[in-house]
């Protein structure tokens, strides 16, 4: 993996530990020689990630839509910041960069963009691994909610192998490098049944 896109907060969140977190993140990536493409905040997680990616002299892409450039803070300090027309071609662009998807604390529009990277492997749209940071347990109603989902016949059980999750970024990086494809897109077996 040459690139990474890490999906997280504009925001700190309540919880103290998340920005270390995110920046020992950033770091790791530096050290891996992974760059980063993100949502080209300095504000919150995003900012603490690219700060951690350049601190340790490594890559760092910030995507940010014209209209969000004053509201999320641009960073300035990033090897590039491409302004874009809108979210949606914020995300085209995320998936055109990036080798595959990190996924750390953040709100809707984080989950906004989990899902669309989840949807479009679903769909056989990109095989890229995607990565799921459930950094103290962040993510667990969420986990219990699609599990649920999963029950009652509206989540394919097959469509859990497109996602993987941890509870550290060293092993993430690690589950995701050792991550490949299932195969076909899942849509074609849904409807062959």
């Amino acid at each position: 993996m040459r690139t990474l896109c890490v999906y997280c907060g504009a925001r700190r969140g309540t919880d103290d530990r998340f920005l270390p977190a995110a920046r020992e993140l950033g770091e790791l990536l530096a050290a891996q020689q992974i760059g980063l493409v993100y949502g080209g905040s300095r504000a919150g997680l995003m900012g603490a990630v690219a700060d951690g990616v350049m601190s340790g002299g490594g890559s760092a892409i910030g995507v940010i839509p014209h209209g969000l450039m004053r509201a999320e803070i641009a960073h300035e300090g990033l090897t590039e910041l491409i302004a874009v027309k809108d979210m949606h071609e914020r995300k085209m662009t995320f998936e055109k960069l990036s080798e595959g998807f990190v996924v750390m604390p953040g709100g809707l529009g984080t989950l906004d963009e989990l899902f669309e990277a989840w949807t479009w492997s679903y769909l056989g749209i990109h095989s890229k691994p995607i990565g799921l940071l459930n950094l103290y347990g962040y993510y667990d109603s969420l986990l219990d909610f699609l599990g649920h989902a999963r029950a009652r016949g509206f989540v394919d059980a097959a469509a859990f192998d497109r996602v993987v999750v941890a509870e550290d970024a060293g092993t993430l990086l690690q589950r995701m490098r050792a991550w490949t494809p299932s195969g076909a897109p899942l849509w074609r077996a849904d409807l062959e049944r």
